[in-house]
């Protein structure tokens, strides 16, 4: 919304300069985007007449000008613009005449005397171009300053405006806005009702109530479209950006920027029989006043005469009946569409109008005869004629139901305390009726503001009046009190510090993930589909984190990084059956060495054990369980199920062959995958007596069929240790020489401290006996000679 500082000041005139102005605009919620001066700043330039020119005598295409400034003599000015002439009021820069650019300065132009400069547009900073002097109307006051004869004092503001404030789409809007802000005085245009002549009517049919609830017209005949636009009606239209077409239609656009209500004339001429409003047909088309072809849609609004569609309602007219300089009778229509019927049809033909832009936001139901009757006003003002009766079709309009504003809650939401008489005085200062007593309003919004509809809306209007730069910053009083936390509950924030000591990093993957990698990496054929996905590569929600790590592993070793170790905690995501279930997990990568490489030791690429010890330390002191099994995503002979506490938590592994060779790996990569509510969990910790005598070591080494695993050597050992046993744990697996095929040896540690005595050798000796004899009957090992 682009006008003129100067045009608003009719309507309201508060004390305030320019950017104040702009200030309290935005600050009240209609933003100035731009504030510009309509002309640079310039001085001594003042209305001349050209008295009389006589050729340069040295140069054909200057002429030697007297020149009447309102001074006792005319001056003397060298002049080379093509359309000067004789009795021409032009712009004239006196010496000393400061211009964009330049100094006007007494000269000699080719021998002859120059005391000033006439002046084009394109000098004065009014246009890009000019192709002559700017010529002014033969009326025009000699000596006057040309700023204050043209108002160039002016200044233009363009509100950015929030598609809800429809009511500020014409200055009217706006001038209501500042009034209520300021306190000013409030001057509307007066507009008498047209007393209707002898211009007859022309019949009107509203076919579609609930898309066009009002409809006003009435027939001007006599008009002269081709009289001249008034020049403060053309300046004004032009600083808001609108082009002079005719009278007529310039009476309309005008009309539309005071009142924010659109207008549209027909050329009766070219109306067959009456009006219609009503949708558009199969198939039918529309010439606009642009020239475009426009192919309606039945669902399209249009206003029609019996030979066919005229005009499409509330965006723009046909160029059939458009108004022209021969137009001598036209019909002159005021309509409020419904927001709905206008809203998107613009933009789905391509265009885009101060008309539909308009109507798609909203107009004022109540004023679409008012301005009807100011157009009318101006037209026989200005262009003459003789006004018809007005035609008026009225259906169900937008009801406007009473808001109910309570004082006390207005307070408390604002955080503000608004007595009940300065809430009654915000409110008859935005001009709302209402009814009021003990802190209890009853609003009846009107009909310009489709933006008031619920208590809320209010509140937000009585904090802009009173304004927000009036609301004290006062710091946020709160009691404190500090959260229980649970020692048996560990935080993320530990487990991923504790990752990070370990020489990960964290990343952050999309839930949304390709559907092959569900196959392949969670051999999950339904994943979670999304009906409306981003992209293509991302059509599902994932239920495994691996995909996301082993792509952020290929994004890596594209960019020549040898060694990731990454981890991501992030939920999944599965259909169950009363719904869709979002685990939380917590998944690892490592790929490339165990260590970064050094000169104090070998390159060695990251295994299996390298990543279950990183998931045993991260679980000290409860021990995790891995358990021999086949995943989808994992190497068949390198991967175990990881349980806790006897139930199964996630798995680890080196990634399958097949996957490491899809997906371009140069080796495999160790991953893991743990839900993470279990390693959340952690238990008390509980005092135990520092023995401060020695413990004792002893080595134990048994061979057992290769089919028994240590696990469960180490589970039967452990049911029947003494207390004496302070920690059992296998140390060296061996096969080859000295073991029989098919068999394997294992070598345990045995740590044996007493907290009340030094161990003798025969205690010591009985607790290894009690061990053999556990491994030989259960297990059938035998010691390894």
């Amino acid at each position: 919304m682009k006008f003129s500082e100067n045009w608003l000041r009719t309507f309201v005139d508060p004390a305030l300069d320019s950017d104040q102005l702009a200030e309290a605009l935005t600050m009240a919620g209609l933003e100035v985007e731009a504030l510009e001066p309509v002309a640079p700043a310039f001085d001594k330039i003042v209305v001349a007449e050209v008295l009389s020119l006589e050729k340069h005598p040295d140069a054909d295409r200057l002429n030697v000008c007297k020149v009447n400034v309102g001074a006792e003599e005319p001056l003397q000015i060298v002049c080379g613009a093509s359309n000067v002439h004789a009795g021409a009021r032009v712009p004239c820069a006196l010496v000393g005449a400061e211009l964009p650019g330049l100094t006007i300065k007494r000269a000699k132009v080719r021998g002859v005397e120059s005391f000033g400069m006439l002046c084009s547009a394109r000098e004065l900073g009014l246009a890009e171009e000019s192709s002559g002097l700017l010529l002014l109307p033969a009326d025009a006051p000699i000596g006057t300053s040309i700023r204050a004869y043209l108002d160039l004092d002016d200044k233009l503001f363009t509100l950015k405006l929030t598609p809800n404030r429809s009511d500020c789409l014409g200055l009217l809007g706006v001038a209501r806005e500042v009034a209520a802000m300021t306190g000013a005085s409030l001057t509307v245009p007066h507009t008498e009702p047209v007393p209707p002549g002898d211009a007859g009517a022309l019949p009107v049919a509203v076919a579609e109530p609930a898309a066009c609830p009002r409809y006003c017209g009435r027939v001007v005949s006599g008009v002269k479209p081709a009289a001249a636009t008034p020049a403060w009606m053309a300046r004004r239209l032009e600083r808001s950006g609108i082009r002079c077409i005719n009278a007529v239609v310039d009476i309309t656009n005008y009309v539309m920027l005071e009142q924010g209500q659109p207008l549209h004339a027909f050329d009766m001429a070219k109306i067959q029989g009456g009006l219609q409003v009503r949708f558009a047909r199969e198939g039918e088309q529309l010439a606009l006043l642009n020239q475009q072809i426009a192919d309606l849609a039945p669902d399209m609004l249009v206003i029609a005469d019996n030979a066919g569609a005229l005009a499409l309602a509330g965006i723009m007219g046909g160029d059939s009946s458009a108004v022209t300089d021969d137009t001598t009778d036209i019909f002159l229509e005021s309509a409020f569409f419904d927001p709905d019927a206008i809203a998107g049809k613009a933009r789905r033909l391509g265009l885009s109008t101060d008309s539909s832009y308009r109507f798609e936001r909203g107009v004022d139901f109540a004023a679409t005869r008012t301005a009807l009757e100011r157009a009318s006003a101006l037209i026989l003002q200005i262009c003459g004629g003789n006004a018809g009766v007005v035609v008026e079709v009225i259906n169900e309009l937008p009801q406007r139901n009473p808001i109910i504003l309570r004082a006390e809650r207005a307070r408390r939401v604002l955080g503000i305390d608004l007595s009940d008489r300065e809430i009654s005085a915000l409110l008859h200062r935005l001009r709302l009726d209402f009814d009021g007593q003990a802190g209890h309003y009853s609003v009846i919004p009107p009909s310009y503001r489709f933006d008031l509809a619920i208590e809320e809306d209010m509140i937000e209007e009585l904090v802009r009046l009173h304004g927000y730069d009036n609301i004290p910053a006062l710091p946020p009083r709160s009691a404190l009190h500090l959260l229980p936390q649970t020692e048996t509950v560990q935080g993320l924030d530990r487990l991923r510090q504790f990752l990070v000591a370990r020489d990960y990093q964290e990343v952050v993957t999309y839930s949304f993930v390709e559907k092959s990698w569900e196959a392949d990496l969670a051999g999950n054929e339904s994943p979670v589909e999304l009906q409306n996905p981003i992209a293509a590569q991302m059509s599902v929600m994932r239920s495994s984190l691996l995909g996301g790590l082993v792509n952020v592993l290929r994004f890596n070793l594209n960019r020549r990084h040898e060694r990731v170790r990454i981890f991501e905690i992030g939920r999944c995501f599965s259909a169950g059956e009363n719904g869709y279930l979002q685990p939380q997990r917590m998944a690892g990568l490592c790929y490339g060495g165990v260590k970064p490489e050094q000169w104090g030791e070998a390159l060695r690429q990251v295994d299996f054990f390298d990543v279950k010890a990183d998931l045993e330390a991260l679980c000290q002191p409860v021990e995790l369980r891995f358990t021999a099994a086949a995943h989808a995503a994992l190497h068949p002979g390198q991967s175990a199920q990881v349980s806790l506490d006897g139930t199964a938590i996630g798995w680890i592994g080196a990634l399958h062959p097949r996957w490491q060779q899809k997906y371009d790996l140069p080796q495999a990569a160790v991953v893991f995958e743990l839900e993470l509510p279990p390693l959340m969990q952690r238990r008390l910790p509980a005092f135990s007596e520092i023995s401060r005598f020695p413990p004792v070591r002893r080595d134990l080494a048994v061979v057992v069929e290769e089919h028994v695993d240590a696990q469960t050597l180490l589970d039967g050992m452990r049911k029947q240790l003494p207390a004496s046993v302070t920690d059992l744990m296998l140390f060296d697996v061996y096969r080859g020489k000295g073991v029989d095929l098919g068999k394997k040896s294992l070598a345990f540690r045995v740590l044996m401290q007493d907290t009340r005595k030094t161990l003798t050798d025969e205690e010591v000796e009985a607790v290894l006996a009690r061990i053999k004899e556990v491994l030989a009957t259960r297990f059938n090992a035998t010691p390894r000679v």
